[in-house]
């Protein structure tokens, strides 16, 4: 009955498939049951589907999964009501293609304001973003800050994998932004309206490291008060981001590719088998390959955790960026209920030349600093940190840093005297990153 009132809401006036055909945008309505009642010009020349294929059948019938992918209302409990909402999302055409859509979902109603099924209107970015990929105009992409040609080339892998469901591994130096890049693949995805789940691998005492992967029965040991869901059981139907994956121990990579292999487990002290459907996102600072041949990881689990890498370049590599994200954090901060403060030119001009070892994390922690120690409107160099302020700018070239090697750091450290801390300014890095990089020599 509902069905009625709703094709007669759609219908009522004598013009408005007329006038919706015309639109740019795709328009598609569809019932409580989710039987679909309109469909027009610009809904079937994004989608490749004809009306004659989709009017009066179940939207997820029709396009073999949810439209809307994970973000779909109408696959749970019935609704009673929905209000306005707007994402995006990629969708696979008739064809197969992949197209990314700006989506706009409201609920309608009749006049005794009882809820009978919904309209949508969506837009196609897909050449839009493609567009400005290449003529690198796109200065931010799924809540990543940078316009840099490297990072163009990580959105545009991100965007690639939105149609698959390939385990990710990201590698980068410590605060390049591993975990928003794999937040970003896991929204760019159709697990997007699913449950993103961190889970950092080098921060959890190794006793505990099981119980929060795969969760644990009463009674398991001590302190096991109730049955306790893990990490893979929160992630069912989302993505799974292992970060610091390196620091796994021997047992529980094992453990780790025995799930990743069959997709099943058992809580600690529990007898049932438990099935899972997660995407895992990996990341690390450490040269698993290297690890691999000193056998503190295991081969087989790294090619699982690795079908496709993205390595996210350092901050002194891509320096252009640094106004940006700068803007951005002071932007930020600002909206946050801190001062509205801009950079002096000088102060800019001397982050451009310092090398960054802490690399995003350390340039917003820097901007934080500097704005607890300004008073005024503007950031000066006198209130930047002091080990920015110590940059000597005589010991940089022009163009990014060469990689660390063996090579290069003994004959600094010589040079330097065994001054590690000249030997680092004669490598133009930080001491922390030279210090990091002795430690994994060793």
């Amino acid at each position: 009955m509902r069905a009625v009132s709703l094709e007669n809401l759609v219908a009522q006036q004598k013009n408005l498939q007329s006038i919706l055909d015309n639109m740019l945008e795709g328009i598609i309505a569809h019932d409580l049951n989710r039987r679909i009642l309109f469909f027009n010009r610009a809904a079937e020349k994004i989608t490749g589907y004809s009306r004659e294929e989709v009017l009066g059948r179940d939207c997820h019938h029709v396009f073999g999964s949810p439209f809307c992918g994970k973000k779909c209302s109408f696959c749970g409990r019935p609704m009673e009501a929905l209000e306005h909402h707007s994402y995006t999302l990629n969708v696979s055409t008739r064809s197969g293609d992949l197209r990314q859509l700006e989506m706009s979902v409201t609920g309608m109603y009749e006049d005794d304001g009882a809820f009978v099924g919904v309209l949508a209107a969506f837009r196609d970015l897909t050449e839009i973003i493609s567009l400005q990929l290449r003529l690198g105009e796109l200065t931010s992409f799924s809540g990543i800050v940078g316009k840099d040609r490297k990072m163009l080339e990580v959105y545009d892998q991100i965007r690639n994998l939105s149609a698959t469901d390939y385990p990710v591994h990201i590698t980068g130096e410590t605060g390049t932004g591993k975990e928003l890049v794999a937040a970003a693949v896991h929204n760019e995805s159709s697990r997007a309206g699913g449950p993103f789940v961190p889970v950092n691998c080098g921060a959890l005492p190794e006793g505990l490291l099981e119980s929060e992967l795969f969760g644990h029965v009463k009674g398991a040991f001590s302190g096991a008060i109730r049955d306790k869901k893990g990490r893979f059981e929160l992630a069912d139907g989302g993505t799974l981001f292992l970060d610091e994956v390196a620091e796994l121990p021997k047992h529980m990579q094992v453990k780790l590719l025995r799930v990743l292999q069959s997709g099943t487990f058992e809580r600690v002290g529990g007898e049932k088998t438990i099935s899972v459907d997660v995407r895992i996102i990996s990341a690390t600072n450490r040269d698993l390959k290297r690890m691999m041949e000193r056998q503190d990881f295991r081969e087989d689990l790294y090619y699982r955790l690795s079908v496709v890498p993205i390595r996210i370049p350092p901050l002194r590599m891509r320096k252009n960026d640094i106004p940006l994200l700068a803007s951005y954090f002071l932007k930020q901060a600002a909206e946050q209920g801190q001062k509205v403060a801009r950079l002096s030119k000088a102060a800019l001009s001397l982050m451009m030349d310092y090398s960054w070892p802490g690399n995003v994390r350390e340039l917003q922690n820097a901007l934080h600093f500097a704005l607890v120690k300004s008073r005024g409107p503007d950031i000066e160099v006198e209130h930047l940190p002091l080990e920015i302020r110590q940059t000597d700018c005589s010991s940089f070239k022009p163009g990014p840093k060469p990689l660390l090697t063996s090579e290069t750091v003994s004959a600094a450290i010589t040079q330097a005297g065994g001054n590690r801390s000249k030997a680092a300014k004669l490598l133009g890095v930080g001491r922390a990153t030279l210090y990091r990089f002795l430690e994994k020599e060793r």
